[in-house]
């Protein structure tokens, strides 16, 4: 399918990479969103909204920059999401870009939880952790050690 993207102009969407989140993203309408990458090794995409052309959030794998990083899925979003392991899940979280590097945050108590098959997800609240949902996100790896997209890491859930 064609979008039309104040930010990226008239482009082309492949069906594999629409994602619909049936009770939207918090503060934001759009159900319909599609996850987009200049490049195989990038370590950002744009998820964008398929249902108003202005709206584009930076996301990505918090693995990249967050050996650590810990996730609870709720039973009730698993159920949710249909998901019966931890492999079907893709994670990703909202950036928050900035002119200065320093000032980059990342949404850790967010997360956007997607079905890898389906794609379907859900924007969830992270009760593991004392994630912020504006952690400085290049407080901990420096911009070279940023490495290429991988699949997501295990993710702990209470029901998968």
């Amino acid at each position: 399918m064609q979008i039309e993207s104040t930010r990226f102009g008239t482009i082309t969407i492949r069906d594999d990479a629409v994602i619909t989140f049936p009770d939207g993203l918090i503060g934001l309408p759009s159900t319909r969103w599609a996850l987009l990458a200049q490049s195989e090794s990038s370590a950002f995409y744009w998820l964008h909204s398929l249902d108003d052309p202005a709206v584009a959030l930076p996301v990505t794998n918090p693995w990249l920059f967050f050996a650590d990083y810990e996730v609870s899925v709720p039973d009730e979003d698993v159920a949710r999401l249909n998901l019966e392991s931890a492999d079907q899940a893709d994670i990703f979280c909202v950036v928050r870009a900035s002119a200065r590097l320093e000032e980059f945050t990342i949404n850790l108590r967010g997360p956007l939880v997607v079905h890898a098959s389906d794609r379907r997800g859900r924007q969830i609240i992270n009760e593991l952790g004392d994630y912020d949902v504006r952690q400085p996100l290049f407080s901990e790896v420096a911009l070279a050690e940023v490495r290429p997209s991988q699949p997501a890491a295990p993710l702990a859930a209470t029901g998968i």
